[in-house]
């Protein structure tokens, strides 16, 4: 049976809190400012980077000169940004991985000179050239409503100002959260989590916690991050997909059934190890994800960064990635912010010396 931790975090309002903050990739400082507030009680110091990455040092209690670990969680969102006016209306682009068939319909906040609500609208399927008819479109032929007259519209918005998603988040049944952003705000909870659980737990290894900017872009936050912090070793938080319609095969997890703990060339064997023989140890369910390229994570920035960082992945599996109906279950959530928490008390000052890659 599952061992439960003593500490319990009221983890679902703080992420429906993180996940109605807009931040996209690039344009992070709301969720920032919010996370800044959550962390500076539970850590010595807080400072932001030159990109915009919230750094959060929690000083371990081992001898000087003291290893170090990076938890590493991304916390910029996909969303869109205005190209150009039409009238009444806006063009737009996307800022990270957009599926254009999930758009029309969907609520909306322009950040213009104040933020405007607004609706994705499409054309009527009769004013739809024939080969399109019927058929979703591609996001050049989508528009943003926010219902203002031309004028007044182009004196609130221009081209470049960004658009987020709008929609409440969902508690469903059985534990289940849905709304946009929880690729990656439930990592950056889970760290949250691991932070509040390691108030009441001694550790040797300075732990820094970094919410990474620009993940969905350019992985600039956890390039530059590992480059300023130098970690011994660094762990990379973020979401997988959650077994569901057409998500079936190996590369799918089943939601509420535990975390995935990352495998391939991206992750160094030894913390590979390390991290599942503390889900052994405490009961923790989990399984193993195949990552024989790389990870699509954080993990591909830290790895490579200044000399070289040994790096793991755990993933928190997420259904419907990339749309603003996201799913995760609370208890995931829990148990990757249980695990890391666990693993970072573990962790023996002479530990960096038996990172050995052996495959």
């Amino acid at each position: 049976m599952e061992r439960q931790t003593a500490f319990m975090f009221e983890l679902m309002p703080f992420l429906k809190q993180l996940i109605s903050q807009p931040g996209l990739s690039g344009y992070e400082k709301p969720v920032h400012d919010l996370l800044v507030a959550a962390w500076q009680p539970l850590v010595d110091q807080c400072s932001t980077s030159r990109l915009g990455s919230l750094h959060a040092l929690r000083k371990g209690q081992g001898p000087e000169p003291r290893p170090s670990i990076l938890l590493a969680a991304h916390m910029d969102a996909i969303g869109l940004m205005v190209t150009t006016l039409e009238g009444e209306f806006l063009r737009f682009t996307h800022v990270g991985g957009v599926d254009p068939r999930i758009l029309p319909g969907q609520p909306v906040m322009i950040y213009g000179r104040r933020p405007l609500p607004g609706v994705v609208v499409q054309p009527p399927n009769h004013l739809l050239p024939a080969d399109n008819a019927g058929k979703p479109l591609e996001m050049a032929r989508l528009l943003i409503d926010a219902g203002l007259p031309a004028g007044e519209l182009a004196e609130l918005v221009r081209p470049g100002d960004i658009v987020a998603f709008d929609q409440a988040p969902m508690e469903l049944s059985g534990d289940v959260l849905a709304g946009h952003s929880l690729d990656n705000r439930a990592s950056v909870a889970a760290v949250t989590a691991c932070l509040h659980e390691l108030q009441h737990t001694a550790h040797a290894w300075d732990v820094w916690a970094a919410a990474t900017v620009q993940e969905e872009v350019t992985l600039g936050g956890a390039y530059t991050s590992a480059f300023a912090l130098r970690p011994s070793l660094a762990i990379a938080i973020d979401v997988t997909f959650a077994k569901g319609p057409g998500a079936s095969d190996y590369r799918a997890f089943p939601l509420g059934k535990g975390v995935a703990l990352g495998w391939g060339p991206n992750i160094h064997p030894a913390i590979h190890q390390a991290v599942k023989d503390t889900a052994d140890r405490l009961e923790i369910p989990y399984q193993v994800e195949i990552m024989p390229v790389h990870s699509g994570t954080d993990a591909e920035a830290l790895q490579i960064s200044a000399e070289g960082v040994p790096c793991m992945v755990v993933s928190i599996p997420l259904r419907y990635m990339h749309t603003p109906v996201e799913a995760v279950h609370i208890k995931d959530v829990q148990r990757a912010g249980h695990l890391l928490a666990a693993f970072i008390a573990g962790l023996e000052p002479d530990f960096v010396h038996k990172i050995i890659w052996e495959d």
